[in-house]
């Protein structure tokens, strides 16, 4: 269900990595609460079309752009794009990431970088050109003061997980990248608050995704899952987008440089519930 109290009529969000799972959930919410959506999307182009079509059909618009966030030069283009369609920014959810599994021993450098450059450098490359724009179109006047009441001219969300806090054997390069997210995330909302931007993110858990469908789908590994999740359903993109959306609002204008963890407490040690 939509909640109609958070007002983004008229308002331009970009979320990356949203042809398919939590970032279609992103897209897909926003455009029911009337935002201007911009869908990337790096192979998937049906996916991206399938978002568009679901944004629309809630109350949305948007466009669907084709970019590898991990490449400066498609990033740029990408915010050209929504610049020249809608004239501005105002949200950027920096959600574009994946996973290339591998026993630590056996991990490649390939492997490692891969991962690195779409989740971290990704990252870096989408939130630094959405930090520009937001300077860009709203200077703000020169003041003595040390007290600034106005809102902020611009929210970034960063997807992380909750393998920014819990070591991941196995999946060495992907925790990495995370807790890079999270370092990021605190140092960039700093730097930035008093340009009047927030900054920060998302920390997922077991979610309900095609990623992890190997998981879910069945009912054995499925109970197993539940040991590690205290509140004993699986999240769904929903459950994550809902939180997005509330982040990049004005609802929680003075929220900054904050984690927010989406895991039916799967951060809690459910393995000391009974006293370890």
């Amino acid at each position: 269900m939509i909640d109609s109290s958070l007002k983004f009529k008229g308002q331009t969000i970009i979320v990356t990595g949203s042809s398919s799972g939590i970032g279609q959930a992103c897209a897909i919410y926003f455009g029911g609460l009337g935002a201007n959506v911009v869908v990337n999307y790096h192979n998937d182009e049906d996916g991206a079309s399938e978002s568009l079509k679901k944004i629309k059909a809630g109350g949305g618009d948007g466009i669907t752009v084709q970019a590898d966030v991990s490449k400066e030069a498609d990033v740029i283009s990408m915010f050209e794009q929504t610049i020249k369609k809608f004239g501005r920014l105002d949200v950027m959810v920096s959600n574009a990431g994946l996973q290339v599994d591998s026993p630590f021993l056996e991990m490649t450098t390939k492997q490692w970088q891969k991962v690195i450059d779409v989740n971290l450098t990704g990252q870096f490359i989408c939130i630094r050109e959405a930090a520009k724009q937001f300077v860009k179109q709203s200077p703000r006047e020169e003041s003595d003061s040390k007290i600034d009441t106005g809102p902020a001219i611009g929210k970034i969300v960063m997807m992380s997980s909750v393998h920014d806090v819990i070591p991941w054997a196995g999946h060495v390069n992907y925790a990495a990248s995370k807790g890079g997210v999270s370092m990021m995330m605190k140092s960039v909302s700093q730097e930035l608050a008093p340009y009047k931007i927030r900054v920060n993110s998302i920390s997922p858990g077991a979610i309900k995704t095609a990623i992890n469908k190997s998981v879910w789908s069945k009912q054995e590994t499925l109970e197993e899952l539940m040991t590690l999740i205290p509140y004993r359903r699986i999240g769904t993109a929903e459950d994550v987008a809902k939180a997005v959306a509330w982040l990049a609002s004005d609802e929680s204008d003075y929220v900054n440089g904050e984690t927010l963890y989406i895991d039916g407490g799967m951060t809690l040690y459910p393995e000391f519930a009974d006293n370890g």
